[in-house]
């Protein structure tokens, strides 16, 4: 049962990332909804990763995230519905 509750919001979560994304792109155009896709990266510099030298192996490691105030919106719209959804389910 706490398998389902799990996937269930991973699920929610990983919905409401790319629908915000997708109401990102979309409002960039609008002018009144342009603040929607305001967006900040953080981690780190994919161009410029961290390596690791070992001289038989080299190992680059890089990570970035990039989160928009529609996705911030929509993961906590998705975080209400999953509530609504586990208290029905009861």
């Amino acid at each position: 049962m706490k398998l389902k509750r799990t996937l269930l919001l991973i699920f929610f979560l990983i919905a409401g990332t790319v629908a915000g994304a997708l109401i990102a792109s979309l409002c960039l155009e609008i002018p009144a909804l342009s603040w929607l896709g305001f967006s900040r990266t953080v981690g780190f510099n994919p161009s410029s990763p961290m390596m690791l030298d070992l001289s038989v192996v080299k190992f680059s490691f890089g990570f970035s995230v990039s989160i928009s105030v529609a996705q911030v919106l929509t993961i906590g719209l998705c975080i209400f519905l999953y509530n609504l959804v586990i208290r029905r389910r009861k």
